[in-house]
């Protein structure tokens, strides 16, 4: 799907995975020729800086890094060296990062971590208060949990977004009220999730940031496939059909959200070649 004209960004996206070895540019080219001209990485863990890095100084005006310690590789035997790690990155070389993520909790895999999760999540929204940066955050079936830290630690200056947000208008309005941003993404093509379509429907698009979450949750019809941040215009179109607007529109004020909150200036957007 080629929409001249029509930027958008994709606020989470892990692109330095191993699923994209064999045609990591070919993928990234096919973003930027689908108006994809904002790729935001999320960290993992240690494992993921130095791939995560070469992406960003390869595409510098497209690719833009985070830096965080995903709550599932947050393990009783390494969150300490992790967590160490996260921290000398952020405080020794701050200007590389729009932001910290990916952080948060998850108790679908392994809830004998919650105290460890809880605390490297906390810690890491304080590093985040202090740098100034916003924050990415996991959150699987750990709603709830994850919104009392947040709301336990936030001032008024803490921003940032609950990724792969897939809850109700009161859920939305919770994070709405917490000063940050839902990050739609495939989950909302899928049938089962009239729910979600729901909440969309009920809050303003400036609540909104669009994300892929690639190589995970493509939305339909590349649903259970690779997914990519080509596929960003696809969600930008079920939320445009939701909210009964455009997909231009959708795509201004989700990216204009993005742009604003990861402080990221206006690129050439014709940086690779079309």
């Amino acid at each position: 799907m080629l929409l001249n004209a029509i930027v958008f960004a994709d606020t989470h996206a892990h692109l330095y995975a191993e699923q994209f070895d064999n045609d990591r540019n070919l993928m990234v080219e096919r973003a930027v020729h689908a108006g994809v001209k904002y790729l935001f990485l999320p960290n993992i863990d240690s494992e993921s800086i130095e791939p995560m890095h070469a992406l960003t100084e390869q595409f510098p005006e497209n690719c833009f890094a985070m830096m965080g310690l995903h709550p599932c590789h947050v393990k009783p035997d390494s969150h300490s060296a992790e967590m160490q790690k996260v921290q000398d990155y952020l405080f020794n070389s701050v200007s590389k990062y729009i932001g910290v993520g990916e952080i948060g909790l998850d108790l679908y895999w392994d809830k004998s971590t919650f105290s460890l999760q809880k605390e490297a999540f906390i810690q890491q929204l304080e590093w985040a208060k202090t740098l100034h940066l916003p924050v990415s955050v996991h959150c699987r079936d750990a709603f709830n949990e994850t919104m009392e830290c947040i709301e336990q630690v936030q001032n008024g200056t803490l921003k940032g977004i609950i990724h792969c947000f897939g809850g109700d208008t009161k859920d939305a309005q919770r994070v709405i009220q917490a000063g940050f941003l839902l990050g739609i993404g495939g989950v909302v093509t899928f049938k089962k999730s009239e729910t979600l379509r729901e909440a969309i429907k009920n809050i303003s698009l400036e609540h909104i940031v669009l994300e892929t979450d690639a190589p995970y949750l493509a939305p339909e019809p590349y649903r259970g496939k690779r997914n990519e941040s080509s596929y960003i215009p696809i969600i930008a179109a079920t939320i445009a059909k939701t909210k009964q607007c455009t997909i231009a529109e959708v795509a201004e004020q989700t990216t204009d959200n993005a742009l604003r909150l990861f402080k990221v200036r206006t690129v050439n957007l014709h940086s690779i070649k079309e």
